[in-house]
């Protein structure tokens, strides 16, 4: 689906991306930057990061990188002062960093349990309070996380990502209460099956398991990041500017569900 990017929409404004070096994070910057503003793509992977800067930067957009694991607080909290420092500026995060991996429950380990919980929701949560600190003093921004359906509706195997992103979801809504009358506004933004490396590897390894995955999803087909990019640049615009502590869900109607009943029509 085409849409026509407005080229000066975020015109000097900066956004930070948390896991931006490739998937659904890097289709976000790279959307920030095509409207105008400038965006600094942050994860662990430095390689992957610069590609992500490059790809931009060929397109005429401007961006830049930091390393630094979102698990650790002090170093968010240095990365996020260097960002804005840098540009003067931060209007808006995008908490996108995630880890999963799909288990039975039983057989997830204390420490599976914690890498995901730690990255999810104490990552999200460092960023969010790193940026705080910029937006709040300046009476304006805009927080999206990136969450999933399964974190109100429950699915197997994901015990450890649900309970995490169940949390940010909390959190979105209780801040979103908080800094409300301050100028800052959270969102959630909840993708559906998306075509990306990571999840093809650890949420759809196979044929049968994807075509099982394709089969759940109302729309019959998965989305692309792209698509999930521009719902996200909706949410930090100021199209969007009262809406907060909500959820845009960006699922083709998956957590909806599929009918257990038939109109026929299946059958003809």
């Amino acid at each position: 689906m085409s849409h026509q990017i407005q080229a000066d929409e975020f015109t000097g404004r900066t956004a930070l991306v948390t896991g931006g070096g490739s998937g659904i994070g890097r289709a976000v910057a790279q959307r920030w930057a095509a409207g105008g503003g400038h965006v600094t793509v942050l994860g662990r992977r430095e390689e992957a990061l610069r590609e992500t800067v490059g790809l931009i930067e060929a397109a005429g957009g401007r961006a830049d990188a930091v390393t630094c694991d979102v698990r650790d607080a002090a170093a968010v909290d240095a990365a996020v002062d260097q960002v804005a420092d840098r540009h003067g500026r931060l209007d808006v995060l995008v908490n996108n960093a995630a880890g999963n991996f799909v288990v039975p429950a039983e057989d997830l380990s204390p420490g599976g349990w914690k890498a995901v919980v730690d990255i999810v929701l104490n990552g999200t949560f460092h960023c969010t309070h790193a940026a705080a600190r910029h937006m709040l003093p300046a009476g304006r921004g805009a927080v999206l996380n990136v969450i999933a359906g399964y974190a109100w509706h429950g699915h197997p195997g994901t015990v450890h990502s649900a309970a995490a992103k169940a949390g940010v979801l909390a959190m979105t809504r209780t801040l979103a209460v908080e800094w409300g009358g301050r100028g800052v506004r959270l969102n959630c933004i909840a993708p559906g099956p998306t075509e990306t490396d990571g999840a093809s590897a650890a949420l759809w390894p196979t044929e049968a398991a994807r075509a099982r995955v394709m089969g759940s999803v109302p729309a019959a087909r998965f989305t692309t990041p792209e698509e999930v990019a521009e719902s996200a640049a909706f949410l930090v615009s100021d199209r969007a500017a009262y809406v907060t502590g909500d959820v845009l869900v960006v699922d083709g109607g998956q957590w909806l569900g599929k009918a257990i009943y038939t109109t026929g029509q299946d059958d003809r």
